[in-house]
């Protein structure tokens, strides 16, 4: 079978004893750990709920994909769970601050965006979440079901879901420090973030489905990045289930 790009990706980014590749970190270049919007609106969110909640093992049990939804409202204060679940602040240490999700070398290349369909008291429109805040930035305003639905592939749920997650790589926050290496470690925050989301969305009484079929390109569009500096990686609908 001829060899593709990801073939030759997967073998020239392995590491071998005695042959990693890299240097001292350069600190002065380090990308950035937060994106923010300075000029968006921002909407509140309620401080997250750290304890209680559904046991870890029935929540795991029930976990299923969902791809049916009822014309229901999502909770806004269960939106916030569910963001500080994938990418909220736990814990400040030796001047890092770590989150609900692994990520190597606590680099976070991982951005959130949600497409609001049907959330209480937040509006229709496209949001960034300003992590170290835990608040929403309001990027547009408006009715971006059908707009989503199509950089899904089409999938119909993303249409009919109360909320699209949007998760993006800023990848030079990992290049920094793995080079060509760090896209491996990307993909795999990406997937920690998405289960987090999976399981929380059990726990509030929710259902999500996972979303790796995508348009890169009018997903970037929608959000208005490039694609390169930043780019989708993954998606994530969420709502009431039938």
């Amino acid at each position: 079978m001829k060899k593709g790009p990801g073939d030759t990706f997967q073998e020239e980014t392995k590491y071998a004893r005695g042959k990693l590749a890299g240097g001292p970190l350069i600190w002065s270049a380090k990308p950035k750990t937060y994106k923010i919007y300075p000029d968006a609106p921002r909407v509140k969110l309620d401080s997250p709920t750290r304890n209680g909640g559904l046991p870890l093992w029935d929540t795991i049990k029930h976990r299923q994909s969902i791809r049916s939804f009822k014309n229901k409202a999502v909770a806004k204060n269960s939106l916030a769970q569910l963001l500080w679940a994938t990418q909220g602040i736990t814990r400040e240490q030796m001047g890092f601050e770590f989150r609900t999700s692994p990520s190597a070398g606590a680099l976070y290349p991982i951005e959130t965006y949600v497409v609001i369909h049907n959330v209480e008291n937040i509006e229709q429109g496209i949001y960034h979440y300003a992590v170290a805040d835990h608040q929403l930035e309001q990027l547009k305003k408006g009715d971006f079901r059908l707009e989503i639905a199509k950089a899904a592939l089409d999938q119909d749920m993303a249409y009919s879901a109360s909320a699209v997650f949007v998760w993006t790589a800023v990848f030079a926050r990992s290049i920094w420090k793995y080079g060509q290496r760090a896209y491996r470690y990307i993909y795999l925050d990406a997937g920690h973030i998405a289960a987090n989301f999976a399981l929380a969305a059990v726990a509030l009484g929710l259902g999500s489905c996972q979303i790796g079929a995508l348009y890169d390109g009018e997903s970037n569009a929608l959000l208005e990045i490039d694609g390169e500096q930043e780019s989708t990686l993954y998606m994530s609908v969420v709502g009431h289930p039938y």
